[in-house]
């Protein structure tokens, strides 16, 4: 019997079979994610998108310009991920698929470091026209620019083999039937180099040596334009090599991510001594060394030594952690203070970092509701352009009869309109925004989540192992049942409650181990909905445990004050009742801090458990919450949040248990606690990396504060583009300009989203005061 099938609910002890779907995967569904290079534009990711959302064998795909990552879900038993791959590289781009058993490739350096020679030949073969051009601005006329025949052979040079990329990619586009801004740009650059080069060579009476002569040191030429050409092509590249470095060094937490392990590890050999070793060689079972200062490179459990261990780039709390004989240890931990033996437990991939480092890939390869407006304009905006370049083109000439004018006017509408920034303002921004979020112990699922978190008025807040520490204890009982010692009873219980993973039933079984009572055998385990689980135990019969009623359990009712505020167990054999405990729960140290810190942002918190109503309103009054339901099912818990909703309401919903999972489904956001269930942790569009519930908070701001990144990004490459292509039209840019600014945009909205990385919540202030208390404290002792 699996976990979502036994797990007992809260105080309630229901449970919802509805969600068992949620952790299923279906054999005809599978993910894969490529790394796709070659993209310049937001056209060209939706050619991507186009090209495999055609195929029958494709169920959904997604994009990600600024993250240079397609996510496609696809049947395994039609199609192989080699073969989607193929039909990526057929669009004209270059797809590389991510080993099964590894972290994620690191980037072809080949191919990065020869980019940047590439643009310096461009900008050797710009000189002599910047020269020319610096003549005309101190009154040397054309004196200062090469002769027409030398800026043919540059042009040329710069038209044909440095600007290349640019062909091959307007041509793939075209052949998958969307075209990108290199569309844009070629037929604005060859525009020029031709009308230059007929221009030329129609001058004079058409003989070599008039040609040879034309504008030479200062002679009357004909009035190219080969600079602007060569200009804009320089201008673009340049802008892109800018907003790739950009991208790759300042946006992307991922490769931060797989920094945190080292490529080479200490490793036990089996006569004791320690050998450096290639990480990928490390399998799991073999022994590692972790020095002070360095990282752990896997997961595993410490086996010899002690130390304090960071794993902030999971949790997002950097307070250090003893590590000991017996804990498990994180890869990426920094040993901050001594040293660890430990046997690798998961590595690559399987690991937690490996995990996280997946599922921020995801979420940052995923796209926004905001997004999908930007790809909308993107499909239609080249052949638009396109249309307003020819108009402008057409009335120019006609209404001032100069061509060259005309020609400059639409190559200028052409340049300027580059729809790059409008593609790069939603992803650029959720990219930043997941780094930081993960930076602080949040793991969006993908980018709707963080956008609905960010929109969110109302939090519904699960108790057990949510708002409390999830680790309650007995504080009294009352047996009903003389005959039977407190223990007999307890040991039923735990016997029972062993089928089940809630924080109560984990309580009774680890007094029951405190005690050194054995667990007995039991049979015909069964969940009833909303009242607790029941089994056979061979010999005694049928043991009902769970809530009063559900035992067949009447409580006094002069009971100690503590039956008031604390959850009741109650058991029985038969329906004869035994007795019950009273389990109690402490808050978590921040709890009261993080309802302030909602509140004091305008977010109404709810608390819903399915405990009795009076350990709830305890609750509530303890944290100032005014509204709380006790007594709540699952189905119960879904409902209200159902009803907030039709009032208007944007809700989030917090939990640990699999009770949670059909409220967390409900609910526009919803978080799972660090150590809540599998079923929680699937069913939310969240995970919070650390206890606190500060991390809601921290969510919730900058989620906000990514979504109001998005939307200064969409306004200004609107405005860019309404203003920018008019005033090209009427002739107030030249193309160079244009070409500068279109540029220019680009890494306009890339820095502002650049700014969402320097975004701090106060529980990372809070968790730098505590870190430097705590190794304060640490430096002391030693």
């Amino acid at each position: 019997m699996n976990d979502s099938t036994r797990t007992t609910n809260e105080q309630s002890y229901d449970v919802d079979t509805d969600i068992q779907s949620n952790t299923t995967t279906s054999p005809t569904r599978a993910h894969l994610q490529l790394a796709i290079d070659g993209m310049t534009c937001q056209a060209c990711a939706s050619r991507i998108e186009k090209v495999l959302n055609k195929k029958p064998s494709v169920y959904e795909v997604s994009v990600n310009f600024a993250g240079e990552t397609a996510n496609v879900d696809y049947d395994p038993t039609q199609t192989t991920p080699e073969q989607v791959t193929e039909w990526v590289n057929k669009t004209g781009f270059v797809a590389n698929l991510q080993a099964a058993d590894s972290l994620f490739e690191q980037t072809d350096e080949d191919t990065r470091t020869q980019y940047p020679w590439r643009l310096i030949g461009l900008w050797i073969c710009l000189v002599p026209f910047l020269i020319g051009m610096a003549g005309m601005v101190v009154g040397q006329g054309m004196a200062w620019m090469p002769p027409v025949w030398m800026q043919f052979i540059l042009a040329t040079v710069v038209q044909f083999g440095f600007a290349l990329p640019f062909y091959k990619s307007a041509w793939a586009s075209i052949k998958g039937g969307l075209a990108n801004m290199d569309v844009l740009v070629v037929i604005g650059t060859v525009t020029i180099w031709a009308y230059s080069t007929y221009l030329w060579l129609t001058h004079g009476d058409g003989t070599l040596n008039s040609l040879l002569q034309s504008g030479h040191a200062g002679g009357h030429g004909p009035a190219v334009y080969f600079e602007a050409g060569v200009m804009v092509i320089a201008f673009v590249r340049t802008g892109k090599y800018l907003e790739d470095r950009t991208k790759k060094h300042s946006l992307n937490s991922i490769d931060l991510l797989l920094s945190l392990t080292p490529d080479e590890v200490e490793q036990q050999q089996p006569n004791g001594d320690f050998h450096n070793v290639a990480l990928q060689d490390v399998q799991v079972g073999d022994i590692l060394r972790a020095k002070q200062g360095s990282r752990v490179a896997t997961d595993g459990t410490v086996i010899d030594g002690s130390g304090w261990c960071v794993e902030s780039h999971l949790t997002g709390e950097s307070v250090p952690l003893k590590k000991e004989v017996g804990n498990g240890l994180l890869a990426g931990a920094l040993v901050e203070n001594g040293s660890l033996l430990y046997r690798v437990s998961a590595k690559g991939s399987d690991t937690k970092l490996g995990d996280m480092v997946q599922a921020l890939s995801d979420a940052q390869g995923s796209k926004a509701n905001l997004a999908r407006l930007a790809d909308r304009v993107t499909a239609v905006f080249v052949p638009v352009v396109v249309a307003i370049a020819l108009i402008t083109f057409g009335l120019t000439w006609w209404l001032t009869g100069m061509i060259d004018t005309a020609l400059m006017h639409a190559v200028s509408v052409l340049v300027i309109a580059c729809p790059c920034a409008l593609g790069l303002a939603t992803p650029a921004a959720i990219m930043a925004g997941m780094g930081v979020a993960a930076r602080h112990g949040v793991w969006f699922k993908d980018a709707q989540s963080l956008e609905a978190a960010g929109n969110i008025d109302t939090v519904v807040l699960d108790k057990t192992g949510t708002l409390t520490i999830g680790k309650p204890t007995i504080v009294d009982h009352v047996m009903v049942d003389k005959s039977l010692a407190v223990d007999d009873v307890l040991q039923i219980a735990a016997s029972v409650e062993a089928h089940a993973s809630h924080p109560l039933a984990t309580a009774l079984i680890n007094a029951a181990t405190e005690r050194n009572l054995p667990l007995m055998n039991v049979t015909d385990i069964s969940v009833i909905k909303g009242a607790g689980i029941q089994a056979n135990i061979e010999g005694l019969g049928l043991v009902k445990v769970g809530s009063a009623e559900f035992a067949n359990l009447t409580l006094p009712k002069l009971m100690p004050k503590v039956w008031q505020i604390a959850s009741t167990v109650a058991i029985s054999i038969n329906d004869e009742p035994l007795g019950a405990f009273a389990l109690a729960d402490d808050l978590k140290d921040d709890t009261p801090q993080a309802i302030r810190a909602l509140q004091d942002a305008g977010i109404n918190v709810i608390l819903m458990s399915g405990d009795k109503q009076s350990v709830v309103d305890h609750v509530a009054g303890q944290l100032g919450v005014e509204q709380a339901y006790g007594k709540m099912s699952p189905r119960d818990k879904a409902s209200q949040i159902a009803l907030l909703q039709t009032a208007g309401h944007k809700v989030a919903m917090a939990g640990d248990g699999v009770n949670d999972a059909p409220a967390m489904a409900t609910a526009d956001a919803s978080f799972a606690m660090f150590e809540g269930t599998d079923v929680a942790q699937h069913s939310a569009s969240a995970r919070l990396m650390g206890e606190s519930l500060m991390h809601i908070d921290a969510a919730q701001k900058i989620a906000q504060a990514t979504l109001r990144n998005i939307k200064q990004n969409l306004f200004f490459a609107f405005i860019y583009n309404c203003l920018g292509i008019p005033l090209a039209a009427f002739g107030f840019l030249n193309p160079m300009i244009a070409a500068a600014a279109m540029a220019l945009s680009s890494i306009s909205v890339l820095m502002n989203a650049l700014r969402l990385t320097r975004f701090k919540t106060k529980v990372e202030l809070d968790n730098t005061v505590s870190s430097s208390h705590t190794k304060a404290e640490r430096l002391t002792k030693a």
